[in-house]
């Protein structure tokens, strides 16, 4: 049985909701999660600069990456989250495009810092699984938005 909204949407002569409310989750849990490993990541590189002997330069370095990670995996939200609830094609390719250099980030974190402790690993880990997920949604959803006809 269709939902009364969709039911209405047929009966009025519109389009049926394209929009994915799985990818819209995503979006969601992961601009919680990304908050929750940007403070974790600002705290660590805190402990790692106190207790290591983490070279000054690349210190410096990754605190820069991440804040450069931090503009742009709250841009890839913003596009992909509007992108999907307006349907659009473009700002949700830009999505799946910014996801490529975020992917990058995530995997520095993972293994080519200087000092990489256990819990970024774990938590950049959870990153790129999220990344692969809103990868694949965000293709389908893009084939879904350019196969609707639009009048």
């Amino acid at each position: 049985m269709l939902p009364l909204t969709a039911v209405c949407c047929f009966v009025a002569g519109r389009k049926p909701i394209l929009s994915s409310t799985p990818l819209q989750i995503l979006f969601h849990l992961n601009c919680w999660y990304f908050a929750a490993f940007f403070l974790a990541e600002v705290l660590m590189f805190v402990y790692k600069g106190i207790l290591l002997p983490y070279p000054s330069d690349n210190l410096i370095l990754d605190v820069v990456l991440l804040v450069l990670y931090l503009g742009l995996e709250s841009l890839r939200i913003f596009y992909g989250s509007k992108g999907n609830l307006c349907e659009r094609c473009l700002a949700t390719s830009v999505s799946v495009l910014i996801l490529l250099p975020c992917v990058a980030l995530a995997v520095y974190y993972l293994y080519l810092q200087t000092f990489v402790l256990r819990m970024e690993f774990i938590l950049s880990s959870i990153l790129l699984c999220f990344y692969g997920l809103e990868f694949l949604l965000g293709l389908v959803s893009i084939f879904a938005f350019s196969r609707s006809k639009v009048y």
